[in-house]
């Protein structure tokens, strides 16, 4: 019995001692955040409930979307960089840019005789430029200057593509691998 009595007055001790820890804890939390957390507070209910606040909001950082040898390969074999690839018109059509470095090099990406695709593998779908009848190519075919960007429309009927989808932009001999839809 003894024993028994011991084992319960240590464990109450140690629950006096955990409870103890918290409170130093809150009192800390609280005196280090002073002032700053009686305006957040009142900023937080003079928002309304509609609107998210600073915590819920996705993060604003975005990786680099190549490693540092993928882009060094465009910018000197096909004389191009800032390639993108976007999700626009509510998932209607996917948008293929990039701006030109090397107007010489970067010579196939505008070559009209070049037909353009863009290859989802998840989805299983090889995606073309749109044709209209009054407008033509839904794409720029000018010869390339050197520090212009350029772009390419891809039809998305169905919505097939999907943001987050690593994607491959193909035109002529040019390969992009691993573009990633934003």
């Amino acid at each position: 019995m003894p024993k028994t009595r011991w084992s319960v007055n240590r464990l109450l001790a140690g629950a006096a001692g955990l409870s103890l820890a918290g409170l130093l804890v809150a009192a800390s939390a609280s005196a280090q955040s002073g002032p700053q957390a009686v305006n957040a507070g009142q900023a937080t209910a003079a928002q309304s409930p509609a609107q998210p606040t600073r915590s819920s909001k996705a993060s604003r950082y975005r990786p680099d979307r190549f490693a540092g040898r993928a882009r060094t390969y465009y910018r000197v074999v096909w004389g191009v960089d800032s390639l993108g690839v976007k999700w626009a018109e509510s998932g209607e059509v996917i948008r293929f840019s990039y701006r030109v470095l090397d107007a010489d090099k970067a010579k196939v990406l505008n070559d009209k005789t070049n037909e353009p695709s863009l290859i989802d593998p998840r989805a299983g779908v090889k995606l073309v430029v749109p044709s209209m009848e009054n407008v033509g190519q839904l794409r720029q075919s000018t010869p390339p200057e050197d520090g212009k960007s350029y772009w390419v429309v891809f039809s998305n009927a169905g919505r097939l593509v999907k943001r987050g989808d690593h994607v491959s932009v193909v035109i002529g001999t040019f390969h992009a691998d691993g573009l990633v839809v934003d």
